[in-house]
């Protein structure tokens, strides 16, 4: 019998790929079942509606993130270099193919047609992440290793955007490269070391 847990986590990973190939309205239930071979009942099983479905895969997005947020805090000290790491993070999983876009950005574009439960989730997860990037902004002004023309919540806001922007800018190019031209200078501008 298969594993129930299993089965929950597959259906979540296909409908992560699905939304960042095509957006939420860009998939069913039938192609999920086509991808992983089992039929739509069966994902209605475990998630009786797509809001349903999304909203979870948006929260475990969000969980996953703090969970690679806390390892930047606990692996690198430096608010700089956590700065670095975030956006190297993005830049290799761009080149390489393996998360080609943040599926809550993603998701933030299409607001005005989401259920209003995955809103609350996407919105969520941009308040954690700005609070995140705001904090590792007031540190480094402090620690003296980032140059703030803002104040910290101002510049974290930016480089969200930024990195956002470039995602999309890399996509619509088609060139993965895009994403480094666009990060690598706003890096240069934050550090006083470089």
């Amino acid at each position: 019998m298969p594993n129930v847990a299993n089965r929950s986590d597959d259906i979540l990973l296909c409908a992560r790929s699905l939304i960042v190939a095509g957006g939420y309205h860009g998939f069913s239930y039938a192609d999920i079942a086509k991808v992983i071979g089992i039929r739509n009942a069966s994902i209605h099983y475990h998630f009786p509606s797509k809001a349903d479905l999304v909203r979870t895969l948006v929260a475990r997005y969000r969980d996953e993130a703090e969970a690679g947020l806390a390892a930047l805090e606990r692996d690198i000290l430096d608010p700089a270099a956590q700065l670095r790491a975030y956006a190297g993070f993005w830049e290799s999983c761009i080149v390489d193919s393996t998360a080609p876009f943040c599926i809550c950005a993603l998701l933030a574009s299409q607001i005005p047609v989401l259920p209003e439960e995955v809103v609350t989730e996407v919105r969520a997860h941009f308040r954690m992440l700005s609070g995140w990037l705001s904090s590792v902004m007031t540190r480094g002004a402090g620690e003296g290793s980032l140059r703030l023309a803002a104040t910290a919540d101002a510049e974290a806001e930016m480089f969200m955007a930024a990195i956002h922007g470039a995602m999309l800018s890399a996509r619509a190019h088609g060139d993965a490269k895009v994403f480094g031209a666009v990060i690598h200078p706003l890096l240069q501008r934050l550090m006083t070391r470089h």
